[in-house]
């Protein structure tokens, strides 16, 4: 069985699903709203976080819910409490995630690069979009080993090691010029 956070749902980002998450990140995405909607000095951003919480803990029945029918949901709740300028300007901002790099590996198989990079370049411009800013990358180390059908460490996976990492470090530069602010972390 798997046992949720706080009897929070998982919540579904793009192809991911996030289980284990706080709630940090819907205090930032309230203040963008209410900076956008030139309410800078909106009170009440804690206590409407700890409705959503509240909210998330006890009173969503669902399993899995999609980010962007939570923020759905938070428009519709600060429209009833008479705060539709923020409720207008309210984007979608996804908790930090973590993804593996070994999935991509393994699909795009041996000697496959260019087929593990477009993926992973894919995956990330999705998932911009669907409001991630923080993203942590693990599993380098063993992609790496993935793509070259090593069975031990080897020059040539450490050469396509270091690949990736530049590799996601361009990418991490280019997502953050063409859709604002980006923090890709990585972790062998």
């Amino acid at each position: 069985m798997i046992s949720f956070i706080g009897n929070r749902p998982a919540l579904q980002i793009g192809s991911h699903q996030v289980l284990d998450y706080d709630t940090s990140w819907l205090e930032d995405a309230i203040r963008r709203a209410a900076t956008a909607a030139d309410h800078e000095d909106f009170p009440m951003v804690s206590e409407i976080r700890n409705g959503i919480e509240l909210y998330l803990e006890n009173k969503c029945a669902l399993r899995l819910l999609h980010l962007e029918d939570l923020f759905e949901r938070m428009r519709k709740m600060l429209v009833t409490i008479g705060c539709a300028p923020i409720a207008e300007k309210l984007q979608p901002l996804a908790p930090p995630m973590t993804v593996s790099l070994i999935r991509a590996a393994q699909s795009a198989g041996n000697g496959f690069e260019l087929a593990f990079f477009d993926t992973i370049r894919t995956e990330l411009f999705e998932l911009r979009e669907a409001g991630a800013e923080e993203i942590n990358f693990t599993g380098l180390r063993e992609s790496a080993r993935i793509l070259r059908g090593e069975k031990k460490w080897s020059k040539t996976c450490e050469t396509l090691f270091n690949e990736i990492h530049n590799f996601l470090i361009a990418c991490d530069k280019e997502v953050s010029s063409a859709q604002g602010p980006m923090r890709l972390n990585l972790e062998s």
